[in-house]
């Protein structure tokens, strides 16, 4: 190259010039609180008006003072995304007195504010930082884990606090113990450096100094002390203690690795400390070690540090800091003699620290590592110092502190490094500047800049190889004004004191950067070359062009710097003077800042800033590869020099951008190899054409203007001609081939290589390296291309190295490109010797399509050589064959394959066997088959359905079958990337779905519908208008109940009172009697609200900004014929007050329960809904229980209960005591026990207060009790509520009202504490609960009260006499059921014996019927697994005197009976009945067992007749009703949100009846059937879960109240607990496609249990699904739907969170099948309808109908554009067809993913017949496919599962082999045998011929001739003889037969 040309290599253009302002600057002018900025004062108000836009603020700017400028600072970043994809901009913190902007923007798009945050006090520091979470606090110790959560914040530093404001908008303030010098963020949290003020020097008394490093690894967690490891130094052991050392100051800190830098004031150096999380043994050391502090006048250490952090609350924010004595601590360079040590500690005398912290830790002993605080007489009398010093802390009471725990420090450093001491150290030698860059070659530096000496000292630091440390290599000293990392290509620009700015990669200088349009500073004008300056137009800048701030910009000025000295030893060692001629130039380069990916700010010398790119090191895909591939394999050094050698020339000025990148890199590395570049003609002609045309570069255009014969020949021999040439335009044009002139021979003689330069020891290392980039980009269909380019290069060094085998190999690859006569450079044999030829240099060149074949075809392999991290596709390739074709699983789950040997330069080694563990197969769920494996496998190592794509389709067609293996039959629970690859839409949904955060109901907006329900609008306000209309309509399709459910449940429209006025009934008595009416109808709109809870349980999500709306309970009535309004509040009648109190409580109760728990509630919204009338106050107490029943009461603030409980209302207190109660249920909560305890005179200590509490507010709270502490057998507890069962009257008025329902809710309670303990309740015996049960059930002597409550029982009660017995009365109910809780499921006989009815007449007379239903249901549940669901065991639990003579439930007249009494036999026997067919409901909850509903039908229906039956008097009606009712609810319960028509009907009809004995409780019971059975509008089911039964046992606990208020014998708010035994198990398939809810078939497998052996069902969803526990497994049935399956025996948290989020279950339609809706016989899908005529398939496919067969948007163009025929088609109506034929081949066997494979074969193979296949790689794709369906893999698939999909057209393959024979066979025939001879023997062929013989010997895999040579084939005079010696060659035969001719010499000898 000229002269010119290689000075100009030294200088590197910067890319695109921009001026730089901070975008927060001009925020904050516009910014409201601007005003008060500084700005302000530095302008008269007209300026402030005027000033347009940054150039009045920059002319501002420059008048501020220096003091002034400090105020703002930035710092910048590269932008991070929440993802983590790559994104390209720069987020900046701008800092302004008390503002912080945080802006993000880059050039290409325009910066944004993101957040501003102002503050109250000026801004010290904000910056950015990542707290990591723990996901439990208590975890916090061991430090690892992936389980932890980052926060991203910002930190805002004033001056007392520190401000943490976090991405997902938390804010924190901390309060700062001290004045903070430096924050700094690291890996762990915050690290603040204390200032250490002037006064802090010490007073006589040596104290100890304090800490000066502080760690907050959460805003939330203390601020604790550093420690610091030290090496072993002047103390011979290394200790751990706190850093108390005021001299050292931070200057660096780095997250990755987490280091951190410090200097020392004093001795000037610089040291490198780990940081990292404490050991606990570190803590404990350093802990015990401040406690063996000896003198007196030393005190405790940690103690008086807590003291004065734990002070902090009280306000004030010291100035120094009072602690005093932190045991000294020496830096490990310090010797301890040193005289100045003990003088500069830095401690504050007593008085400072009095005055300060109120608790000062003076003269504190340590007694057994206690700190007590206690005045020793050595200390001097702290009250004197308080009295002087702080009026304001009158007496030491506020000194006796109890002990304080120490504060454990939880970061600590180590000692990594300090730099040498020299002896010419200036004081002054603090860096300035720190950072980490990494060199080209992967090597680490710390760099600090030393800006006194001006000097950039960089260390070189590795990691070890256990990764554990960090080794520090020399330094280097570079000279430097000021530096700053490129990180975005591995580089530092450095600013050098004359103003150049140089690139260095590490300490290895790359050269100059040359600034377009800055002048480069030069010390002489030289004048050789004047360059024109750069326009200054593209510059884009807000305001105006950059020029104005620049100076003037005069041609002349910008002239060329001098050729730069070579040698850059003198460069480094003398510091050379700062020659300032060139200052006067105006601009220069002052500083360099803000360095962000390649982007770096300069600060010029006036005032402006701009903004620089540094040129990336390569852009084309190519270049990288091989730049990366000649970097992983030459030793570091000479791989540096390359790539900056290569660097120059590629980013010169003005440089070649026109130029093709890979051109350019040509000539560089064969120049560098030692090629003369110039000589060489291909090479010559690079530097003139582009990639295709000829296009001249004008630079470098001939002298000559008029042409000659050599630009004729130049172009013949151009490469862009010979790609025409085979170019298929140029044979349709019929074009003759042009030849060019055979060069000149003379010419080629000459070209030897220069053996001198870099790379030519390297060439045959780098030729392997590029050979295997080229086999790694032919897996890449997108790098053709690149591939030809490459293989050009390849060809000539392979030439020149004699390698005839690679030559040809790339033959056969590219015959258009490899022509036989190129010319080769002579490499003397003597310099061969000198070439390093590596270990891994194989003389068969590694062909990754022939490994393939090999596999495929089961021959034995060899290890394919591969480079890690650059050719990582082959590795996948390979191995994922390695796994499913040869079947191995060790392939990929071992690091080490025997598959791959990896290549790496000597040194590498090391550091790459880290590198594939991320290729290690680790996937949790199970793998059967190796296809599940591959795809797990390739999900994990990243590989994507994009990257399949681009894979050549032979390559691909294993991946691709396994795939379409894995899409049949997927697991249910793979992530979604692996669902993704597979192409199953509807499971990556549904994972992507399960990923959601739990908050965000993602169920929402899928399953709902906007369409009002119906036209009249009253029907809005019945609350029910929020039911999921869609999904009812799919599951109850045939009918309307739906809409009859509405009707019987709304409470929000006037009643009908239709009463006929008889003629001699007067108006007044008319109306009273309609009234009478009304009342009787009101009791039962009263009881609807329960029911509609249920209906609408959990169906809603509310708008946060709204109330939620409660219908009202509407109590009037209207009178037809004229629809006149009846009141009951006319005064005509009696009407009870407070009637509908608890009505209402209901309605709020079953609004609030229409909250879904997914929904989004705060404390605020709570509260928001708090009703402004006092009427609506029993609503809001319904709506709080209702909240704790969805579980969102947690969040209302404790503030806000302790409102709602001092209001005194009762309805509140109960809804909330029971709802707090709920939420928390089982979990032990104190705070909440605390509550309750207060409202339970039982559980309040004996001396406390008698409170005046409600009475059923105590009955909620034992109930609470009962919830918060259910199943966990708490003794203190069951022995409070065992009392209470019996709690007597008294004393005096109190307790003497509704007894039975406290005594029951006692016996709930107690039952939940014990739930299911049975006999093993640890720790009760001595309470002998079963027998104080049993005798509260059947009465007997009072025992003598123990407990606390003995002197309350002293008085008797002034109203009821009870003598000391117990009153059954009262206590058997609560103690029956608290038996049946305690032993529930345990099947223990003799407790079951003991509720066993009586048998005799005498003994029935002493039981109350009601209390036999109670017996008998306790019994059952006790003997859970004796239920059976069939009359005769019904039957079976009455008693046998009551069978025999009770009438039976049908008979008509009375049997005659003297001495037994008929009326107490009906009552039992019914009442058993009832008890037995309760516990059937309770068995077989929400189970839809046929026989339990048959069983339980039959007794309802028996009751029903009964009650019009003649005998009805006998039994009584009220007791019939009352079983009737609890038949209906045990019918509802085994049926529960099936809708069941019969027991819809049932509930109808007692609906309508409203006169006689119906009460409110039977209302309330039927209502309560109905909900049941609609629960949650089907989505939701009862659990027979202990947890769920005993919720059951309370919310229907057969005693229903007789009145709107009644409360006596069980509390009306417990009917809602039913809630906390509903589950949702509705399971709903939603197409993927339409997103709407849909039926398909589902087959459920149930276990096998006692009762029946493992079953199989076929259910239709949506479906309820039965209990979870009961299932094996759950399958989404075809033929309509891919198939899917849910595999519950490996636990069912996948099914569950399915459900819970609303049981949306994807699933897709297969091709050609249509949803059961539309065709639910399924004989209308398109499949069907192709069956009928198979013969004529292409013709029957019309392209119209494709849309049913998929939703493909690509697939449909497909159809449109290359199936359609149109007019006057001729013979592309064959292509036609075919393609239709494929397209329906395709969508009808569901794999659209090989239309491109099949197009590509048929392609191929056309070009075949016209013999135009320039370029063998669609050859070798065809035959991978043919060999991947012959190979025996998968012929043993195809036998193990015939019936799977054939993956590809059965016909179509043999056809295109055919073909591809016959034209082969063809061609040899038509003369290709001559040229085939020819090959074999050595000799060149004719060109023509060229393309053909390659196709012929790739497609029968010849052998080379060398490898013929080898065999001796020579000999062979018969067929047999060819092979035995072709058999070590691996050739088929039938390629054998084709060429035995040829070998033979002789057709005739082919006769065996």
């Amino acid at each position: 190259m000229s002269d010119h040309s290689d000075e100009r290599a030294t200088m590197i253009a910067a890319g695109d010039l921009q001026e730089f302002v901070p975008r927060g600057r001009e925020h904050c002018r516009r910014h409201p609180s601007a005003l008060t900025l500084q700005l302000r004062r530095l302008q008269p108000a007209s300026e402030l008006c005027s000033s347009d836009g940054a150039a009045g603020l920059v002319g501002s700017l420059r008048e501020v003072t220096i003091h002034e400028r400090q105020r703002e600072s930035w710092q910048l970043r590269k932008g991070v995304s929440d993802v983590g994809e790559e994104v390209d901009y720069d987020e900046e913190l701008y800092v302004a007195s008390n503002m912080v902007i945080w802006s993000k923007g880059s050039r290409s798009q325009a910066s944004t504010v993101y957040k501003a945050f102002t503050v109250d006090s000026p801004v010290l520091q904000a910056l950015w930082c990542d707290f990591t979470l723990p996901r439990e606090k208590s975890e916090r110790d061991d430090g690892s884990g992936s389980s932890e959560i980052v926060e991203k914040c910002i930190c805002i530093l004033q001056n007392s606090c520190i401000n943490v404001h976090s991405i997902e908008g938390k804010d924190y303030i901390a309060a700062l113990p001290f004045q903070v010098a430096n924050v700094w963020p690291t890996k762990y949290g915050l690290l603040f450096e204390r200032s250490s003020s002037s006064h802090e020097v010490p007073p006589s008394p040596p104290r100890e100094p304090l800490p000066t490093m502080f760690s907050m690894l959460h805003p939330l967690d203390e601020i604790t002390p550093l420690v610091c490891k030290s090496g072993a130094g002047v103390f011979g052991s290394a200790r751990v203690q706190y850093v108390a050392d005021y001299t050292l100051r931070i200057v660096f800190l780095s997250a990755e690795p987490s280091i951190l830098m410090t200097y020392d004031t004093v001795q000037s150096l610089h040291t490198v400390w780990a940081l990292r999380r404490v050991k606990p043994e570190e803590q404990s050391t350093v802990l015990k070690f401040s406690e063996q502090v000896g003198t007196p006048q030393h005190v405790a250490t940690s103690s008086s540090l807590t003291a004065h952090l734990r002070s902090l609350s009280k306000g004030d924010s010291p100035v120094g800091s009072p602690f005093q004595n932190y045991s000294s601590i020496h830096s490990q360079s310090r010797s301890a003699s040193s005289p100045s040590m003990q003088s500069r500690s830095p401690s504050i005398s007593n008085m400072a620290a009095l005055s300060r912290s109120h608790s000062p830790a003076l003269g504190v002993h340590s007694f057994s590592g206690v700190q007590r605080f206690n005045f020793s007489s050595s200390a001097q009398s702290p009250r004197r110092h308080s009295i002087t010093h702080s009026p304001n802390s009158t007496s030491n009471d506020s000194f006796l502190v109890p002990e304080t725990e120490p504060i454990v420090p939880e970061l600590c450093i180590d000692h990594l490094w300090t730099e040498t001491v020299t002896n010419m150290r200036e004081k002054n030698s603090q860096a300035s500047k720190v950072f980490i860059t990494t060199d080209l070659c992967g090597q680490k530096f710390l760099c600090f800049l030393v800006e006194s000496q001006l000097q950039l000292r960089c260390v070189k630091l590795q990691e070890s190889n256990d990764k554990s440390q960090l080794i520090f290599g020399s330094v280097t000293n570079i000279q430097a004004k000021d530096a700053a990392p490129v990180q975005g290509i591995d580089t530092l620009l450095v600013l050098e004191g004359s103003g150049n700015l140089v690139l260095y990669s590490g300490v290895v200088r790359v050269g100059k950067v040359f600034i377009p349009g800055l002048p480069a500073p030069s010390l002489t004008m030289s004048n050789q070359m004047p360059r024109p300056s750069t326009p200054l137009d593209s510059v884009s800048t807000p305001s105006k062009p950059l020029g104005k701030h620049l100076g003037p910009l005069e041609e002349g000025v910008l002239l060329s710097p001098v050729p730069e000295l070579r040698d850059t030893s003198k460069l480094h060692d003398s510091t050379y003077v700062e020659d300032c001629t060139f200052q006067q130039l105006g601009t220069f380069i002052h500083a360099l800042r803000d360095p962000v990916h390649n982007r770096v700010t300069l600060e010029l010398s006036n005032n402006t800033m701009v903004r620089i790119t540094v040129p990336e090191i390569a852009t084309s895909e190519l270049v990288k590869r091989c730049l990366e591939g000649i970097k992983a394999i030459l030793p570091k050094e000479i791989a540096v020099q390359v790539l900056v050698k290569w660097y120059n020339a590629y980013n010169a000025p003005g440089g070649p951008s026109y130029h093709s990148e890979w051109n350019l890199f040509v000539t560089c590395l064969m120049n560098m190899m030692g090629y003369n570049t110039e000589r060489l003609s291909w090479t010559r002609n690079l530097d003139l054409e582009g990639s295709l045309s000829p296009v001249i570069a004008p630079k470098k255009a001939r002298p000559s203007e008029t042409g000659s014969d050599e630009d004729w020949e130049y172009l013949l021999s151009s490469d862009y001609h010979r790609n025409f040439e085979s170019h298929p335009v140029a044979r349709a044009l019929r074009l003759d081939p042009l030849e060019a002139l055979a060069p000149k021979d003379d010419f080629s003689q000459s070209l030897s290589l220069d053996s001198s330069t870099l790379l030519f020891t390297h060439i045959p290392t780098i030729f392997f390296v590029l050979h295997l980039i080229y086999e790694e980009l032919k897996l890449n269909c997108l790098m053709g291309e690149g591939i030809r380019s490459l293989v050009v290069l390849l060809v000539q060094l392979a030439r020149d190295l004699k390698l005839q085998a690679y030559i040809d190999y790339y033959y056969r690859d590219y015959p258009a490109l490899v022509k036989a006569s190129r010319e080769t450079c002579i490499i003397d044999q003597v310099q061969t010797g000198f070439m390093h030829h590596p270990s891994f240099f194989s003389a068969e060149p590694p062909s990754i399509f022939q490994w393939l074949s090999s596999c495929l075809k089961g021959e034995g392999v060899q290890p394919y050589p591969y480079l890690p991290g650059i050719c990582e596709r082959s590795k996948l390739v390979v191995l994922s064959v390695a796994l499913y074709i040869l079947g191995d699983e060790s392939a990929v789950s071992n690091e080490a394959s025997h598959y791959l040997y990896k290549i790496t330069s000597g040194q590498r080694k090391q550091q790459m066997d880290q590198d594939d563990s991320r290729c290690s197969f680790r996937h949790s769920t199970s793998v059967s088959s190796l296809a599940e494996k591959l795809v797990l496998w390739m999900t994990n190592v990243g590989f994507t359905l994009r990257d399949l794509e681009s894979l050549p389709f032979g390559v691909a067609l294993p991946i691709r079958d396994a795939i379409y293996y894995c899409r049949e039959q997927p697991a249910s629970d793979w992530p979604e990337a692996v669902c993704l690859l597979i192409g199953r839409q509807d499971l990556s949904k549904q994972a992507c779905e399960g990923n959601l955060q739990k908050g965000k109901s993602s169920v929402g907006p899928v399953l709902s519908s906007d369409i009002p329900s119906g036209p009249e609008s009253e029907e809005d306000e019945d609350g029910m208008n929020d039911m999921n209309e869609e999904v009812m309509a799919l599951i109850w399709s045939e009918d309307l109940r739906v809409q009859e459910v509405r009707r019987l449940l709304q409470s929000a429209r006037p009643v009908r009172v239709n009463v006929v006025q008889m003629p001699e009934a007067s108006d007044h008595e008319y109306i009273e009697e309609k009234e009478n009416r009304l009342l009787q109808l009101c009791q039962r709109t009263m009881a609807l609200p329960v029911g509609r809870g249920m209906f609408t349980l959990f169906s809603y999500h509310p708008v946060p900004t709204e109330q939620l709306p409660i219908p009202k309970l509407n109590l009037t009535g209207r009178a037809p014929p004229r629809n006149t309004t009846v009141d009951l509040n006319s005064g005509n009648i009696d009407v009870p007050p407070n009637m509908a109190c608890w009505a209402s409580f209901h309605n709020g109760v079953a609004a609030g329960l229409k909250i879904a728990p997914a929904s989004q509630i705060d404390s605020a919204w709570i509260v928001y809904n708090k009703p402004k009338i006092a009427e609506l106050a029993n609503e809001y107490a319904g709506f709080l229980m209702a909240l704790g029943l969805n579980g969102h009461l947690t969040k209302l603030a404790t503030l806000n209960i302790h409102d709602y409980l001092t209001k005194g209302h009762e309805m509140t207190s109960i809804g909330l005591l029971l709802g707090v109660s709920a939420a928390k249920l089982g979990t032990m909560d104190m705070a909440i026990t605390r509550l309750l305890s207060i409202h339970i005179p039982a559980l309040l200590p004996p001396t406390s207060t008698e409170l005046d509490v409600p009475h059923n507010v105590q009955v909620a709270a034992v109930v609470g009790i009962g919830l918060v502490y259910q199943g966990t057998a708490h003794r203190h507890t069951a022995e409070v509520l065992l009392a209470e069962i019996g709690r007597p009257p008294g004393p005096e008025m109190e307790y003497c009202t509704d007894r039975e329902s406290y005594s029951l809710a006692s016996g709930l309670a107690l039952g939940m504490v014990c739930l299911g303990h049975g006999s093993n309740l640890i720790g009760m015996s001595d309470l002998n609960v079963p027998e104080q049960l049993y005798q509260y059930m059947v009465g007997g002597h009072r025992r003598f009260q123990a407990g606390m409550h003995r002197e309350k029982h002293k008085s008797p009660s002034y109203q009821i006499k009870e003598g000391d017995t117990i009153n059954v009365d009262v206590t058997c109910p609560g103690a029956t059921l608290a038996l049946a809780m305690i032993y529930l499921k345990t099947n223990n006989r003799s407790i079951a014996d003991w509720l066993q009815a009586p048998d005799t007449m005498y003994l029935l007379d002493f039981v109350k019927p009601e209390f036999l239903l109670l017996r008998t249901l306790a019994r059952c549940l006790i003997l859970w697994d004796d239920i059976l669901p069939n009359s005769k065991w019904v039957n079976s639990n009455v008693p046998q005197i009551i069978r025999e003579n009770s009438i039976s439930l049908q008979a008509t007249e009375l049997p005659a009976s003297e001495d037994l009494s008929l009326e107490t036999l009906a009552q039992a026997h019914v009442y058993i009945i009832a008890g037995a067919c309760l516990s059937l409901g309770f068995r077989f909850a929400g189970s839809e067992n046929l026989a339990a509903f048959k069983c339980l039908y039959k007794y309802a229906t028996d009751f029903l007749k009964c009650l019009s039956a003649p005998t009805a008097s006998i039994t009584g009606h009220y007791n019939l009703e009352t079983c009737l009712s609890v038949l209906l609810l045990s019918l509802a319960m085994v049926m529960a949100g099936s809708g069941n028509l019969k027991v819809l009907q049932l509930c109808r009809f007692m609906h309508k009846k409203t006169g006689g004995e119906m009460n409110y409780g039977f209302h309330l019971a039927h209502h309560m059937a109905l909900g049941l059975l609609f629960l949650g509008g089907g989505r939701y089911s009862l659990s027979t879960s202990n947890s769920s039964i005993a919720a059951l046992l309370c919310a229907l606990y057969p005693h229903f109240p007789v009145h709107s208020t009644d409360n006596r014998y069980h509390l009306q708010a417990l009917r809602h607990l039913y809630v906390l035994a509903a589950e949702p198990r509705l399971l709903t398939p939603v197409d993927v496609d339409s997103n709407t809810p849909c039926y398909a078939l589902i087959e459920v497998t149930y276990k096998g249990t006692q009762w029946y052996a493992e079953a199989t069902e076929e259910l239709m969803a949506p479906t309820l699904l039965p209990e979870l526990h009961l299932l094996k497994q759950i399958r989404v049935k075809g033929p309509r739907y891919w198939e899917l399956l849910i595999d519950l025996s490996k636990g069912t948290n996948h099914l569950k969170s399915i459900l819970s989020k609303g049981g949306v279950l994807y699933v897709k339609l297969r091709a050609g099948q249509l949803s059961y809706k539309e065709d639910p016989m399924g004989w209308r899908s398109l499949l069907a309808q192709t069956v009928t005529h198979r013969n004529s398939e292409a013709r029957a496919f019309k392209p119209e109908a494709i849309s049913a067969f998929t939703s493909d948007p690509a697939l449909f163009s497909f159809a449109d554009y290359f199936c359609k025929p149109t007019v006057n088609m001729g013979q592309k109506q064959e292509i036609l067809d075919l393609f239709s034929s494929i397209l329906y081949e395709c969508v009808t066997q569901e794999n659209p993913e090989m239309l491109p494979t099949y197009i590509a074969i048929d392609q191929a193979v056309r070009r075949l017949e016209r013999r135009e296949m320039s370029e063998t790689f669609e050859l070798w794709q065809i035959k991978l496919v043919l060999e991947f369906f012959s190979s025996r893999s998968h012929q043993e698939r195809m036998s193990r599962n015939p019936n799977r999909g054939l993956f590809m057209n059965s016909e179509f393959l043999p056809v295109m082999k055919c073909t591809i024979d016959n034209t082969l066979d063809q061609w040899l025939q038509a003369g290709g045998d001559v040229s085939l001879h020819s090959y074999l023997s050595g000799q060149p062929t004719e060109e023509s011929q060229l393309s053909m013989l390659a196709c012929f010997l790739i497609y029968h895999s010849v052998p080379t001739p060398a490898q013929l040579a080898a065999g001796g084939l020579e000999g062979s005079t018969n067929f047999s003889e060819l092979l035995l010696k072709f058999k070590q060659l691996k050739m088929p035969v039938r390629a054998l037969l084709r060429l035995a001719p040829l070998l033979l010499r002789s057709p005739q000898s082919m006769v065996l």
